[in-house]
């Protein structure tokens, strides 16, 4: 996505035009042509994302607007148009700082939470942005949200890997959406002013429910609501929890016309429901779709076509002080960032015991961005 139609977007958002994509808008069209009419400079690594994103462009925008009375739909559009008209007429460089000067001496903060995965993801984020000339510090194995939001919220980091689902029900607990696009949207919406995400990664690591590949053959299953077909008694494994959450049981009946039975199985998808479903104890267990036993190809993730579970995609959240060239980085890693790449990579880590930047390096290596 490019950077004006970002702006667009974020504007867009904060004022409930959930309808209207910036790439659709009319304004978005005008800037981009006044864009490619200007001579493109080679980008700097100097630009802050947040004065780019929101503090240049909502001054310049609210000082239009202050007096207007008009419906929030009017305003909105106004707001539109002067931003797509003050990126596409300014003579600004937007990679620059106010004061003129670049920020490639200053270093990117780069974080982790306390979770193999994440921590190779981070990993990948710092050694992609160090490849184009970026000074990275890292600061890994953090801990839960709760403790690393306010660092993140505050600018003392810069960078931190996120999942779309989890961090949306963390700002708002009576979010409702479940879809790819419609959470994403929410929580673009729903960020504090001084944050922001960027473009979301085909890969995602939230509960989903899984088969051996042998059952899954011998039954025709591809989808959840393809269990609806399977004679005899079917077992659901999970922790307890999994009993009363939306998706367990009931959701499976009222979804998907499924009928289980339940069992527990106290280890969080560990090696005990492992067990229990190569076993048999438990025909369909829950499990992270990033967990590294689904590399091996024993077993199968059920599409899920109703989003019966919460979509939780690989996004950077990132501060506003970000360089907007850091962040086009960042989204080139996100896009050839894949669910099967999380299972592998974490298999290499759980089961090799290898380190997660020799992971990460052999990973930018393989798709080109190393």
């Amino acid at each position: 996505m490019s950077f004006i139609a970002r702006i667009l977007q974020r504007v867009a958002a904060k004022n409930g035009l959930r309808g209207l994509r910036p790439e659709e808008s009319r304004f978005a069209g005008a800037a981009q042509a006044a864009s490619a009419e200007r001579p493109q400079a080679a980008p700097a690594p100097g630009d802050q994302a947040a004065h780019a994103r929101r503090t240049s462009a909502g001054s310049r925008v609210a000082s239009c607007t202050a007096s207007a009375r008009a419906p929030r739909f009017a305003k909105a559009v106004a707001m539109l148009g002067a931003v797509a008209l003050a990126v596409g007429c300014s003579n600004a460089d937007p990679l620059r700082r106010s004061d003129g000067k670049d920020r490639a001496g200053e270093t990117i903060v780069v974080g982790s939470q306390d979770y193999y995965s994440n921590e190779i993801i981070a990993e990948i984020y710092a050694q992609a942005l160090e490849a184009k000339g970026y000074k990275i510090e890292r600061q890994m194995k953090i801990g839960q949200r709760e403790v690393y939001m306010p660092e993140v919220r505050s600018g003392s980091i810069d960078v931190f890997p996120e999942y779309t689902g989890n961090l949306l029900q963390y700002i708002d607990s009576k979010a409702s959406v479940t879809a790819p696009e419609p959470v994403y949207r929410a929580l673009e919406k729903k960020l504090p002013r001084e944050l922001t995400v960027l473009n979301q990664a085909p890969a995602a690591d939230q509960d989903s429910y899984v088969v051996t590949a042998k059952f899954a053959s011998e039954n025709g299953i591809r989808t959840i609501g393809d269990l609806a077909k399977v004679k005899g008694r079917l077992v659901l494994g999970g922790n307890s929890e999994l009993e009363s959450r939306p998706y367990g049981p009931k959701g499976l009946k009222s979804a998907y016309g499924v009928d289980v039975s339940f069992t527990p199985i106290e280890d969080s998808g560990g090696p005990l429901t492992i067990k229990s479903l190569r076993e048999g104890r438990a025909q369909v267990v829950d499990l992270y779709s990033g967990n590294p036993e689904l590399s091996t190809g024993e077993f199968v993730v059920l599409q899920d076509p109703k989003n019966l579970f919460l979509s939780s995609h690989v996004v950077p959240l990132v501060s506003s002080k970000l360089p907007v060239r850091a962040a086009r980085i960042l989204d080139r890693v996100s896009a050839k960032l894949t669910s099967e790449d999380l299972r592998a990579m974490g298999a290499r880590s759980v089961k090799s015991g290898q380190p997660a930047s020799k992971i990460a390096k052999d990973w930018l290596k393989g798709k080109g961005l190393g």
